[in-house]
C-alpha cells in the first residue's frame, strides 16, 4: 500500500491534462496534477498510477463536509479504502479571506479537528486544480482507476442536505464506485450531479 508523508503539501504548479484539456469527463484520462511540499517532495497523479485515487474536496467551514464528518461516515469511507491500497486526496481550494481556506500551518490542526484518515490533506489555494476539475461543491468526488482513467465524478450520495439523518437511507456512490472497480465491474452510476457549499474560489 502507498503510504503519502502526512506532511503539509501546498501547491505548486499543475501539468497539462494528460490528453484532455477541456471538461474532466468519465471513461477519459483524468487530469493530472502536480503538488510540492515545502521540502520539495512532488505529488502527482501521473506518479500515483496502479492505484485507484479519489479525490475529495473539502471546506471545513461548510455543514455539508461537516454532516459527513461529524457523523464519522467519511474517516469510515476513508479508512476502508486506504486499508485497501487506494489513495484518497483531500482537497481545499478555498482562496485567502474565504471560507474555508488553510494555511500550511493549519493542515495539521484540521487533520486532527475532523479525525481525518485520507492519504493527504492538499491545499489548492490558487484553485487551480479545482478549476481543472470543475469542482463546484464541497464534497465534490471523483475516482479514477489504476489506469488514470476516470470511472466517477459527482455528489457522494443520493441526499442533499446537511441533515445527518439523511445518513441513515443514503446510497453512498463513491463507496458503490469503489466496490464495483475492485470487483472488475462497471462504475454505476459513474456521472452524478454534486452538491453542497460551493467552492470558494
Amino acid at each position: 500500500m502507498i503510504r503519502i508523508p502526512l506532511l503539509v503539501l501546498t501547491l505548486f504548479v499543475v501539468a497539462a491534462a494528460i490528453t484532455n484539456v477541456g471538461s474532466p469527463k468519465v471513461g477519459r484520462p483524468a487530469p493530472n496534477f502536480e503538488f510540492k511540499s515545502a521540502d520539495g517532495k512532488t505529488l502527482s497523479l501521473a506518479t500515483l498510477k496502479g492505484h485507484i485515487v479519489v479525490l475529495e474536496w473539502f471546506n471545513n467551514g461548510c455543514p455539508f463536509v461537516r454532516k459527513f464528518y461529524g457523523s464519522g461516515t467519511m474517516q469510515k469511507l476513508q479508512d476502508q479504502a486506504t486499508a485497501q491500497g487506494i489513495v484518497w486526496l483531500t482537497i481545499s481550494s478555498s482562496a485567502p479571506g474565504k471560507q474555508g481556506y488553510l494555511t500550511p500551518g493549519d493542515v495539521d490542526k484540521v487533520r486532527t479537528e475532523f479525525g481525518m484518515r485520507s492519504t493527504a490533506l492538499l491545499l489548492d489555494p490558487t484553485g487551480v486544480v479545482g478549476h481543472v476539475y470543475e469542482a463546484r461543491t464541497t464534497p465534490d468526488m471523483f475516482v479514477i482507476d489504476q489506469n488514470g482513467i476516470l470511472v466517477y465524478k459527482g455528489a457522494i450520495d443520493d441526499q442533499p442536505t446537511p441533515d445527518p439523518a439523511s445518513l441513515t437511507n443514503a446510497k453512498n456512490y463513491v463507496e458503490a464506485a469503489l466496490a464495483n472497480l475492485q470487483a472488475g465491474k462497471p462504475v454505476a452510476p459513474a456521472d452524478t450531479r454534486s452538491y453542497g457549499c460551493a467552492v470558494k474560489y
